[in-house]
Parts: C-alpha cells; sequence; structure tokens
C-alpha cells in the first residue's frame, strides 16, 4: 500500500455531464502510487464513467485531469499517446475480441511498439497469460471457448500486456460465483503488490473492497463524498454509507475478512 506519497492520478473540479444529465461536478480525487483504490457508489453515480474518464475514453464538460504527471486534457497527441502505454484498462467480461485468440488479444497492445520482434510478442503474450493464472493452452483458444473467470483473466492478462504502471478494473468480479471471485481478488492483489501496481478498481463487491483495497472512494451527490479505509466507512454519517457498509452483505463481509485474517496469523 502506498503511504501516501506520489499522487498519480490527481482529478480536480471535474465535470461530466450526457445533454442535460450532470453526472459528475466538482469531483475532486487523489490515487497515490502503489495502492488499490477501491471505487463504489449507488446505480447512477458514474463509477465506470469516472473510469472511463481518467483512461481517455470520455472527454469531460470540465475540469482537470494529471496522470502520472501529465495533464491529459492539454497534452498533445504524442504525450497521450505515450501515457496510453503506461496504463493498462479492463472492462467487464473482458471485452476481449472475439474473432482473435487469447493470445491474439493479449498482443494487441503491442502492436503499437515499434519494430517489435513476432515471436517476442508471442513469448511476452504467453508470460502474461501465465501470469494471470491460465494454462498455456488458453492462448490459442477464442473467448467464446473460455469460462467466464477465464474471459477475465484474459483480459487482465491484456491489460496487463505493455507492463503497466496503473491498471483500469471495471467491475471485475461482477457474474462470477462467490469461489471465482475470491480467486480473482486474491489475483489482483497479488499482481498488486508483486509488480508495484497501482490499481484503479471499480466494485460493488463488498468481498472485494476488504479483501483487495488499501482505500475505498465512495461517488455520491455528483462527487466523491469521502475516501478513506474500510474502517473510516464505518463512520461516516451519510445515508447510502451506512446503508452500504453496515448492511447485513457488509457483516458478513467483514466476517469473512475477520476470519481469513485470524487464519493467516496462526
Amino acid at each position: 500500500m502506498s503511504a501516501r506519497g506520489e499522487p498519480v492520478i490527481e482529478l480536480r473540479g471535474l465535470r461530466n455531464q450526457f445533454g442535460t444529465q450532470v453526472v459528475h461536478d466538482g469531483l475532486d480525487l487523489d490515487v497515490y502510487r502503489g495502492e488499490v483504490l477501491g471505487v463504489v457508489g449507488g446505480s447512477g453515480t458514474g463509477k465506470s464513467v469516472l473510469l472511463r474518464t481518467i483512461a481517455g475514453l470520455q472527454t469531460p464538460a470540465a475540469g482537470s485531469i494529471r496522470v502520472l504527471g501529465t495533464d491529459v486534457r492539454t497534452a498533445d497527441l504524442a504525450a497521450r499517446t505515450a501515457l496510453q502505454m503506461r496504463w493498462g484498462v479492463m472492462f467487464q467480461d473482458g471485452a476481449l475480441f472475439s474473432s482473435l485468440t487469447v493470445r491474439e488479444n493479449v498482443e494487441v497492445p503491442m502492436r503499437g511498439i515499434p519494430d517489435l520482434d513476432p515471436g517476442l510478442a508471442r513469448e511476452l503474450a504467453d508470460l502474461k497469460i501465465s501470469m494471470v493464472g491460465l494454462p498455456y493452452l488458453a492462448g490459442d483458444k477464442y473467448p467464446s471457448e473460455l469460462s467466464g473467470g477465464m474471459r477475465k483473466r484474459a483480459g487482465l492478462a491484456r491489460a496487463l500486456a505493455l507492463d503497466p504502471e496503473i491498471v483500469f478494473l471495471d467491475e471485475p468480479t461482477a457474474g462470477l460465483d462467490p469461489i471465482g471471485a475470491a480467486d480473482f481478488d486474491q489475483l489482483i492483489r497479488g499482481l498488486s503488490r508483486s509488480l508495484g501496481l497501482t490499481v484503479f478498481l471499480v466494485t460493488h463487491d463488498l468481498d472485494t473492497l476488504h479483501a483487495v483495497c488499501d482505500r475505498i472512494a465512495v461517488l455520491a451527490e455528483r462527487k466523491v463524498l469521502v475516501t478513506g479505509t474500510m474502517q473510516d466507512m464505518l463512520s461516516v454519517d451519510h445515508p447510502w454509507v451506512r446503508s452500504y457498509f453496515h448492511g447485513p452483505r457488509a457483516r458478513a463481509a467483514i466476517d469473512a475478512a475477520e476470519a481469513a485474517q485470524t487464519g493467516e496469523d496462526r
């Protein structure tokens, strides 16, 4: 976890709107190097919109976005292209190209590297496939031949293709059974630690927040209402935050996390 040193993502006064619908207004947020930040919020609060805005896939109406020291909104094309090589994005269900094999999907981001030898690209893709826990033979399969959990792992392998400093994950455990979700949580946590990644993670999964995230940012009232640890969330006096973090599912997630920690300490 980051010691709150260097912010690698800085948002100030961010405004996102679609027609007359304002999703974010005056949103501020810092994400620190090496931390896993979980972003939560009710339906319609713009969690995925925020991720897409930071990753340059959505143009905000106002505000500033600095990522790794670069002003995303004012940078020229060359600077933005260079910056995009330093992050990876995993969308829900992997968002793989159905006509490409898993290996070919992982190789897609590498096409931006001039004169990269095809044999080396293949070896690098196989390494990323292995890193996310997929068997070697999965590289030759098409997305339709994979389970949902395997597609998500393949999507994560593609996000890691260029050895990024930042990884954006959009609902990484959505649709997985509890065992598959727990395994994916541990994969994210292990990779973030071993690779020194900064992870921006949109989720609704309380188990993921407990197992993976160093800090949590709550979206409400068109802004980041509060940031802090899971323990900090328990003392926030806001209706949605109380309902989310004090409900029965939250209690079950807390109990499970405490039991797992007790097991590790023995």
